[in-house]
């Protein structure tokens, strides 16, 4: 990813005057992998092994970038992060923006972590001329799914299929 492509947004609301998100660097990975185990804990699932945490640094700090990461920050502390990746519709012939991950700490939820996050995404989204964008919420995740149609998105009618390689 080009650096032109690098971002710091500061956000300030009546909630929350310290909300920034600055974009994945090399001084902030340590942070960044920390959130990625919390929520590998919150989903109950194997947080990334020895390999994983190499690949994710390679592929988000490497010249041949494969995502965009970035980090929501109360202060000094980090409060969420975000993971995000472009695909491509067959049929509308656009990019599309697909979040891989959203994640804030239960204790900065409500302070406009997510909300900016999510505009970062929207903001990124019309930058690279997506025509839309996609995630996938787990089926238990309520707060997850009013948190997004509060933001306007909908729930579509497929089922969502994974095929592991390894």
């Amino acid at each position: 990813m080009p650096q032109s492509l690098f971002y710091f947004f500061s956000f300030i609301n009546n909630m929350q005057p310290n909300l920034s998100i600055a974009a994945l660097n090399e001084d902030n990975f340590e942070q960044f992998i920390g959130l990625i185990n919390e929520l590998a804990y919150f989903e109950g699932l194997e947080p990334p092994d020895e390999g994983a945490l190499a690949r994710l640094k390679r592929d988000g700090l490497g010249e041949k970038r494969r995502y965009e990461g970035y980090i929501g920050m109360i202060g000094d502390v980090p409060a969420g992060y975000l993971i995000l990746i472009y695909n491509y519709s067959s049929f509308l012939a656009r990019p599309v923006l697909y979040i891989e991950d959203i994640y804030v700490r239960e204790e900065y939820r409500r302070f406009g972590v997510g909300r900016s996050l999510f505009d970062l995404c929207k903001r990124r989204a019309e930058e690279e001329g997506c025509a839309r964008m996609e995630w996938c919420v787990l089926t238990w995740n309520r707060n997850a799914m009013e948190f997004y149609e509060a933001m306007g998105a909908r729930k579509l009618d497929w089922f969502f299929y994974r095929y592991n390689i390894e």
